[in-house]
Formats: C-alpha cells, structure tokens, sequence
C-alpha cells in the first residue's frame, strides 16, 4: 500500500463502495434468472477539514495542516521525514526540478495532496486547492 493510499485510508476514503448484502442471490431467484449485480454506490464524500481540525484539536503539538505537508502527515499519524516525503512525491509524480529543493516539493507535495482528496471525493474548500 502506498504512502497516498495511507491518507486515504485514514481520512476514511475508500470505505462501503459496494453492498455486499446486495451481492447475494434473492431466494426467489430461479436457476435460469441471472444474478444480480452487485450495488455500487455514489462516492461518499469525505468531510476533509472536519476532520483534520478534529484530528488537530485532539494534538498535543500545534500543527498547521493546511499549509504544512509534514504537518499534515503528522496529524494522520504518518511518517513525516523527508524520506518518506520524497516517496510520497515520487508516487505521485513530483517533477524532478522540484525534488532537489525540499521547500518546493513540500509545497508541490501539499497542494497535490489536497487535489487528489478533492479527486477522490473530498470536500476541500477552494481556497486551499
């Protein structure tokens, strides 16, 4: 699982997409019907600031999610150090004049970040993309 998939995970994307209960066969179904398809539902979306601002209320530390990507990953329990900073911007494409300078490809790195949560079905405010 990649480091993005993490922040998903904890910010709660990615749970219930499809029924389960709606994958099974009904009991009047006969042998020649065929099954039913399994129900996928809309993208839920995921109320991003709410819960980064609850995930930061709770801290001990003060941190500034929406302008710090080591803030961010910190909030989410996340591994912040640059290494892991450079993974996650190679995973998602980070132009290589800006890996060489930590200070761009954090703030490359953060800005892509919220775009991809917003692409995923994450409520983010305009302001912050």
């Amino acid at each position: 699982m990649g480091i993005f998939s993490n922040i998903l995970a904890k910010l709660g994307f990615g749970s219930d997409k499809v029924d389960a209960t709606a994958q099974a066969a009904p009991a009047t179904e006969t042998a020649a019907a065929a099954p039913a398809a399994p129900v996928v539902k809309a993208i839920s979306v995921v109320d991003v600031v709410a819960h980064m601002e609850a995930l930061a209320k709770a801290h001990a530390e003060k941190l500034n999610w929406k302008v710090s990507i080591v803030d961010l990953m910190k909030l989410l329990g996340l591994d912040s150090s640059l290494a892991a900073r450079k993974a996650l911007a190679v995973e998602l494409g980070c132009p290589a004049e800006k890996m060489g300078d930590s200070a761009q490809m954090n703030m490359w790195l953060h800005k892509t970040v919220l775009q991809k949560l917003a692409d995923n079905g994450g409520n983010i405010p305009a302001d912050l993309l």
